[in-house]
């Protein structure tokens, strides 16, 4: 079974920076897409940054591009989000997410669905984000 566990949240202020680490066990992470999505109170969850099982290929949201810099480490069955220029609008829990990633067409259709959180199997606990001053 594949665990996922975020670590990295915390509290920041605005403009601040700050990395977030998922790490992945029970299965081998370069089996899988992988991907951050992030919650805020009383929002929908979105997708917010997705890489292909490669790493060669990134998605992120307008929201984020720019600022976040998702990357993975397949040696060490880990994905990272490095977040800078930190808003306020930031603020939320962020989520670690995994999809098999081993039929042709899947980062394709990813895209095509928008990164839809129901095409994403595993996930982790989440951790929290606050950007405040």
């Amino acid at each position: 079974q594949v665990q996922l566990v975020e670590s990295g949240g915390g509290a920041v202020q605005p403009e601040g920076s700050l990395r977030l680490s998922c790490a992945i066990s029970g299965g081998a992470g370069s089996n899988y897409h992988m991907a951050w999505f992030r919650q805020a109170p009383e929002k929908q969850r979105e997708a917010v940054a997705a890489v292909s099982v490669s790493g060669r290929d990134t998605f992120y949201s307008r929201s984020v591009k720019d600022r976040f810099t998702i990357s993975r480490d397949n040696a060490k069955n880990t994905m990272y989000l490095q977040m800078n220029s930190l808003k306020p609008e930031d603020t939320a829990r962020y989520y670690c997410a995994a999809t098999p990633g081993d039929s042709p067409g899947s980062w394709s259709n990813l895209i095509l669905r928008r990164f839809r959180q129901g095409d994403f199997t595993y996930w982790g606990q989440g951790t929290q984000v606050t950007v405040s001053s």
